[in-house]
């Protein structure tokens, strides 16, 4: 598998040109340090790890697989050291909460360095993905108790976190999930139930894991109102905060997956095992949404992590490659050369530039969100994030994954064995589709709740700043054509917005019928708004920027030409309507 280069430079032009990030956080409390230079050399860091620990066992990993045996789960050779290194370097407490031992940088540092994670070693980036989004939900709901027993050593690693959530039966519907919950009288609780698809359920890498179990209690109501959530330890803790008896957390088997294979992906009997509420009875669901809103962004980083990677690796052989002759050319010459290909390229390319700029413009508000001292700045950033947050992991991750194929395909015969990799990219990006909510899901969230924020506010008021962006863009000629043509898919997205929300299409059967895509025209105008931004900073370095930085002038021409007509077409679909949808009945399928 060829190497992998971190993306370091093009983070720093986005924090540095596009975003002005360092005026923004060290404005905010607790980020006063927060110094470009600071970002720069944790990024280079975290890009010198993912590359030279984290790569090296990636393809290995793949072959290898998590193992079962006696009950107890292996990871890859590896992996064990890999974690340990990872602990030892400080990364899995990056952005934690300094109260339980964390090093409190901004979200903005941790999303970028998962989208390294992701891109050289999916299956293990999992590992503190999951934990830190456990922690999150531990802290945000649980009682002080809990929090100062689990949260340090989670947070520093020793102690991962996983969910249980799905079952046999009860999968994004989780109102049907049969899982009990008994309490036992001294504040603890009986859990019994199995649950599938557990990502990091158990190994060998840390001395414990700590289950967040969706169960139900005997008195609760029907559906998701009577939903709790419980801290299942798989080692039971002693007051003093030394590991104690195992509880009844055990493995029923690893899943057989198409990719992702030294991630364990496990059955997890819980088999009347003690367990502590997190949060209020009845109400797991609101702790649950903590831990997968977060996860969502994570998820829609791994689509772009994969795609980035897919690409680096596609773009070294197209360079490296001799086969044909390219149109006009007298004699063979690399592939490189040929428009088709250059084609494949440019579209990996123009999805992966323009979601890294949307990862850390979404990165900061979720900073604001949480930290700044105005309450109507955190009222318009709560509200961009829950708009972004299903568009982020939906059309990172379909993106994404259409990305790798792309990669996959620049290679042809080469694409499709082990020995580059780009077969691996192409199944582990394709759960990302699927896990922490589908992309049918997401699609149906944005549209049936997200559109209507605040009376609609919320997203008009995108669209305004989408607007103002394209108006400076029109003024400058290296921009204009880029910036007309993401305009005009602008006023389609918000003809088609009025469509949905107030007008022929403002009913269920439509909105869900419209909703996928939808979503991924909203995906594609953003980007385009994202490129005009990005182009903007480049013709304001003028002669002190990059050739890497300059490049972006053509590969925003690239995207509005050949890529965003892509969102009139949809508007057509949309428009069709339901009926095309509904007119085979069902038993004829």
């Amino acid at each position: 598998m060829p190497d992998y280069t971190p993306p370091v430079e093009d983070m720093g032009f986005l924090l540095k040109d596009v975003f002005q990030a360092e005026k923004i956080l060290t404005g905010l409390p607790g980020y006063e340090d927060v110094s470009a230079d600071l970002v720069e050399s944790i990024l280079e860091e975290a890009g010198k790890f993912c590359a030279g620990v984290l790569r090296p066992i990636n393809q290995s990993g793949d072959e290898e697989g998590s193992r079962l045996v006696d009950g107890k789960v292996f990871t890859p050779k590896g992996f064990k050291e890999a974690f340990k290194a990872f602990v030892d370097g400080g990364w899995s407490s990056l952005s934690a909460p300094t109260e339980f031992e964390g090093q409190g940088l901004p979200r903005t540092v941790q999303i970028l360095v998962d989208e390294m994670l992701s891109a050289s070693n999916l299956s293990f980036g999992l590992f503190p993905g999951l934990t830190r989004g456990a922690c999150e939900a531990i802290e945000a709901h649980a009682s002080q108790e809990l929090k100062d027993t689990y949260l340090p050593k989670m947070i520093s690693g020793q102690w991962t976190g996983a969910m249980g959530l799905t079952e046999g039966t009860a999968g994004s519907d989780l109102g049907l999930l049969k899982t009990t919950a008994k309490p036992n009288g001294d504040g603890s609780y009986t859990v019994s139930g199995s649950k599938i698809f557990i990502s990091s359920g158990d190994h060998d890498m840390a001395e414990n894991v700590i289950h967040l179990v969706l169960a139900r209690l005997p008195d609760a109501p029907a559906g998701t109102k009577g939903i709790s959530l419980f801290l299942c330890p798989k080692f039971l803790v002693n007051e003093d905060g030394s590991l104690g008896e195992r509880n009844s957390v055990n493995v029923g088997s690893l899943e057989h997956k198409m990719g992702i294979h030294a991630q364990p992906t496990c059955v997890m009997n819980y088999d009347d095992c003690k367990g502590w509420l997190v949060g209020e009875v009845n109400r797991g669901l609101n702790g649950m949404f903590t831990m997968m809103n977060a996860e969502r962004l994570f998820v829609g980083v791994q689509g772009l992590g994969l795609a980035d990677s897919s690409y680096q690796t596609a773009s070294t052989y197209a360079k490296e490659r001799k086969q044909g002759r390219a149109p006009g050319a007298k004699e063979s010459g690399m592939i490189i050369e040929h428009p088709d290909v250059r084609k494949m390229l440019l579209t990996m390319l123009s999805f992966v530039e323009a979601a890294r700029a949307l990862t850390i413009f979404t990165a900061l508000e979720m900073d604001k969100e949480s930290k700044s001292t105005d309450a109507e700045v955190r009222k318009q950033s709560t509200g961009l994030v829950a708009l972004l947050t299903p568009v982020i992991k939906a059309a990172f991750t379909d993106f994404g994954f259409e990305a790798t194929v792309l990669g996959q395909q620049v290679l042809g015969g080469h694409g499709y064995i082990k020995e580059w990799g780009q077969e691996q990219f192409v199944r582990d990006a394709r759960i990302a589709q699927i896990y922490e909510g589908t992309n049918g899901i997401q699609a149906q969230d944005l549209v049936v709740r997200k559109l209507s924020l605040e009376g609609g506010a919320t997203v008009r008021g995108f669209f305004g700043d989408i607007s103002a962006t394209l108006a400076e863009g029109a003024k400058v000629p290296a921009l204009a054509e880029t910036a007309t043509a993401v305009a005009a898919a602008l006023a389609t997205l918000e003809d088609v917005t009025a469509w949905l929300t107030t007008g022929e299409g403002a009913n269920g059967l439509e909105q869900n019928s419209a909703a996928t895509d939808y979503l991924r025209m909203f995906a594609l105008v953003t980007f385009g708004w994202l490129w005009v931004r990005m182009g903007l900073a480049v013709v304001a370095k003028g002669n002190a920027a990059t050739p890497h930085e300059t490049r972006k002038l053509a590969v925003a021409h690239f995207f509005a030409t050949r890529i965003l007509p892509q969102a009139h077409a949809l508007a057509v679909q949309i428009k069709a309507g339901s009926a095309p949808l509904m007119a085979v009945a069902s038993a004829e399928f």
